[in-house]
């Protein structure tokens, strides 16, 4: 059974950071595709970033670029997600989430492609 376990959301100004841990248990997170994803309130669920093993290539959101950072520590089996410069626009619950195999191209970004999901941490950034 995987497990995907969320924490490290909270309340934040504008500008600050925060960053979100994933521990992950059923599934070696070293080679598995590992993504990110958050959903605001009355919208869809929407990739923010995404590997398939540490050191790969990372997509990430064009609104996410150059603020966000996803890394991993195989020894713990966990994924982090490292938010700075946050605006209220990142408000929203985020989600880790663990594929069944390497994902190539757009399938990296859509859920579908992902089998297991973590029950999410809300993110609120205050103006």
């Amino acid at each position: 059974q995987v497990q995907l376990v969320e924490s490290g959301g909270g309340l934040v100004q504008a500008g600050g950071s925060l960053r979100l841990s994933c521990a992950a248990s059923g599934r070696t997170i070293s080679t598995s595709t590992m993504g990110w994803f958050r959903q605001a309130p009355g919208k869809g669920r929407e990739v923010v970033a995404a590997n398939r093993w540490s050191g790969d290539t990372t997509y990430y959101a064009d609104s996410v670029k150059g603020r966000f950072n996803i890394s991993r520590d195989n020894a713990e089996n966990t994924v982090y997600l490292q938010m700075n410069s946050l605006k209220p626009e990142d408000t929203a619950v985020y989600y880790c989430a663990t594929a069944p195999r390497p994902l190539y191209g757009s399938s990296l970004y859509r859920t579908t492609s992902y089998d297991y999901w973590g029950q999410g941490t809300q993110v609120t950034v205050s103006s």
